[in-house]
C-alpha cells in the first residue's frame, strides 16, 4: 500500500478522497485541512487521520508521498516544506499560478532529490489515451483542427477566484496541456478573446466566458473555449479534424457525474506510486506545468492589455 497524506480537504481534495477510498494500493491515510468542518468531516467519511497543520502531519511520519490540493497559489511554499522533508509530491494543477512559480517549484524538487508530479488527470482518461495513440499512429493523417472545451455548471466563489490566478490559469492550463500531450506540438501564436460578462459581482477582473485561438508547432489550430454557466453540470470535450478522418468526444459528460475524472484520478495516483518508487513519470512534468501556465500567462496578459 503506497499511502498518501492529502493537504488540502476543500472541493477538490475531497473529490481525491472519494476516489481512492476503496483502492487496495494507493490511499489517502492522513489529511492537513486547517478548519476543522472539513478536517472532522474527511476523518469520519474517509478514515483518514485528520491534521490541523502540515508540520503535524509531517512530524506524525507514516505516508510515503503527499498530495497537494491547497489553492494554487500556495502551492510553492507548500512544495518547500514537503520537499524539504524528502517526500514524492503529487500537485494538483497549475503547481502556482504564473511560469515562474512552476519554475522554483522544479528548483526546489531537483535540489531536494524529490519526485513531483503535476495532477492533469486528463491524461489518465482511456478515451484521450486512445486519441493521443491514434494521433501518433497516423489513424487521422494530418492534424489540421483541435478544439478542446471545458464548461464548469456554476461559477467558483469569490473567495476561490481571488486566489485561482483567473480563469486561463484556473481553466484553461487543462486544455493548454491537453492540446500540447495530444498533438506533441508547442503554441506558438495564440489569441484570447473574452466576454465581459462577469456574474459574481464581487469580482471584476475575471471573466466568466474565455476562448483561445492558437498556432501549434505540429501545424495544427487549436481552439480552446472556456465557460463557468453550463447548466447540465461540469463538462469537458474534445473534437479533431484530420486530412484521413475526425472524432469527438464528450470525456466529462454530466449525465455521468464525476465517473470519468474519479478513474484517472485512480490511474493518476497510481502512476505517481510507481514514479516515487523510481520508475519514469507517465503524467505531467513540471516541464509540461510550464509550458502550460506559460500559454496561460500569455493569455492573460492579452485580456489585461485589452481593458
Amino acid at each position: 500500500m503506497f499511502r498518501i497524506g492529502l493537504v488540502g480537504a476543500g472541493r477538490m481534495g475531497r473529490t481525491h478522497l472519494r476516489a481512492l477510498q476503496e483502492n487496495s494500493t494507493v490511499r489517502i491515510v492522513a489529511v492537513v485541512e486547517p478548519v476543522d468542518s472539513l478536517r472532522d468531516e474527511a476523518e469520519s467519511s474517509f478514515e483518514v487521520t485528520g491534521f490541523a497543520t502540515l508540520e503535524d502531519m509531517l512530524s506524525a511520519g507514516d505516508i510515503d508521498g503527499v498530495l497537494i490540493v491547497t489553492p494554487s497559489d500556495s502551492h510553492v511554499e507548500v512544495i518547500a516544506r514537503v520537499a524539504s522533508a524528502g517526500l514524492a509530491i503529487l500537485c494538483e494543477k497549475p503547481c502556482g499560478v504564473t511560469a515562474d512559480d512552476t519554475r522554483r517549484a522544479q528548483a526546489l524538487v531537483r535540489e531536494a532529490g524529490v519526485a513531483l508530479q503535476i495532477g492533469y488527470w486528463r491524461r489518465f482518461v482511456p478515451e484521450l489515451q486512445a486519441l493521443r495513440e491514434g494521433i501518433g499512429n497516423g489513424d487521422f493523417g494530418d492534424v489540421l483542427s483541435l478544439s478542446c472545451l471545458q464548461w464548469d455548471g456554476e461559477p467558483p466563489s469569490a473567495a476561490f477566484r481571488a486566489r485561482s490566478g483567473g480563469i486561463f490559469i484556473d481553466m484553461g492550463v487543462h486544455e493548454f496541456d491537453q492540446a500540447r500531450w495530444l498533438t506533441g506540438g508547442d503554441f506558438g501564436t495564440l489569441s484570447a478573446y473574452a466576454s465581459p460578462i462577469i456574474a459574481d459581482d464581487d469580482c471584476d477582473d475575471d471573466p466568466d466566458s474565455a476562448q483561445v485561438l492558437a498556432a501549434t508547432s505540429s501545424g495544427t489550430t487549436v481552439f480552446v473555449s472556456l465557460g463557468r454557466h453550463y447548466a447540465g453540470g461540469d463538462m469537458a470535450s474534445v473534437e479533431l479534424f484530420g486530412t484521413k478522418g475526425h472524432t469527438a468526444s464528450l470525456f466529462l459528460n454530466p449525465d455521468d457525474g464525476e465517473r470519468s475524472q474519479l478513474e484517472a484520478l485512480v490511474r493518476q495516483a497510481e502512476a505517481f506510486a510507481e514514479f516515487a518508487g523510481g520508475g519514469t513519470c507517465r503524467g505531467a512534468t513540471v516541464d509540461d506545468a510550464i509550458a502550460a501556465l506559460e500559454a496561460a500567462g500569455r493569455c492573460a496578459d492579452q485580456l489585461a492589455q485589452k481593458r
